[in-house]
């Protein structure tokens, strides 16, 4: 008898034992029949024994079998009380979606629905920029966002994998003179003044990818106002101030007020999967999983067939990530 057993051996063992038949077996440890059979072979060579007999009709134990068949379960089950007992991911991961409309959170309800075993708990910070600062520290796990507006430093610390081009829109009162159209050219509000975040720190990368589509289009930053918190506070100070606000298509029902993609350039407010440096958890390939998911049927990682705008600085680090990550492709920059 050897000192020493493969796990992988003992499992398709087990399997063969329960199923007596070898391409059941294989089925259930997905892996090819071959590979299984040789699995098997190898560990009736380790253990000096024949443990099947094999007819074209059938397969059974032979008594070596059958006197294996309780060691292995037994070993396998404290094999797998041992990797449970030391594997980090089976705790909690808090994941940052920012609120319940957005794209983190489709992520997150995605990987709850397909891997409900796992706990994954979401927060609600404003944005990315006040959120990195609690993954660097390990407050939470995960969040979302424009990676390219952090500072470098904090970049440093953090692994970031593209997820989506969001399509930046418009929200607007629904009395507004733009508020009929479908769809809102971006050149159409030169002269108005739309709200961005600015006097949030929470929310600095947005505001600062706001203020260069601003810019280049003549459109007025709303003045610094403090942090707004939660949705309901949110609603209460847009409609009393009269706020146009500069959104995504992923964004609140607010009443009253419609939300109108832009377009003419279709503006795009680039979103990453952030999470610390050489952080590992069953949860966060979840989240990866169902990102790819949904990016894939709903084409998230395609920028439009119609023009569009993103700054330099998001293009490249969005391209990196997904070159460094194995993210979907993203076509070529215009």
């Amino acid at each position: 008898m050897p000192h020493d057993i493969e796990p992988r051996l003992l499992r398709a063992f087990v399997a063969v034992a329960e199923e007596l038949h070898f391409t059941r077996a294989a089925s259930r440890r997905y892996v090819a029949q071959q590979a299984l059979s040789r699995d098997v072979r190898r560990l009736e060579r380790e253990v000096g024994a024949e443990l099947f007999s094999r007819t074209t009709r059938s397969v059974a134990l032979t008594v070596e079998g059958e006197r294996l068949l309780p060691y292995a379960r037994a070993v396998l089950a404290a094999h797998d009380e041992l990797r449970a007992a030391f594997r980090a991911e089976e705790r909690p991961l808090v994941v940052d979606v920012s609120s319940w409309a957005s794209t983190a959170a489709r992520v997150l309800e995605e990987a709850r629905r397909s891997a409900p075993e796992l706990e994954l708990v979401a927060c609600f910070h404003s944005g990315l920029t006040g959120a990195a600062a609690d993954v660097l520290t390990g407050r939470i796990d995960v969040a979302f966002g424009r990676v390219a507006g952090l500072d470098a430093a904090v970049r440093a610390g953090l692994d970031d994998i593209p997820v989506r081009y969001e399509r930046m829109a418009v929200l607007l009162p629904a009395e507004h003179r733009l508020a009929g159209l479908a769809q809102v050219p971006v050149a159409e509000l030169a002269g108005e003044t739309l709200y961005a975040g600015a006097g949030n720190p929470a929310t600095a990368a947005w505001t600062a990818l706001a203020d260069r589509l601003f810019a280049e289009y003549s459109i007025a930053m709303a003045e610094p106002f403090p942090e707004i918190a939660g949705r309901d506070e949110f609603i209460r100070v847009v409609r009393r101030r009269g706020w146009s606000v500069l959104a995504s298509t992923e964004f609140i029902a607010v009443p009253d007020m419609v939300v109108r993609p832009l377009v003419d350039p279709v503006p795009l407010s680039p979103v990453s999967l952030v999470r610390r440096r050489g952080l590992r958890h069953l949860a966060v390939d979840a989240l990866l999983a169902a990102a790819r998911r949904l990016g894939a049927a709903e084409g998230w990682l395609e920028r439009p067939d119609a023009e569009w705008w993103l700054p330099e600085e998001d293009r490249r680090a969005m391209e990196r990530g997904a070159a460094a990550r194995g993210a979907v492709e993203v076509r070529p920059s215009r």
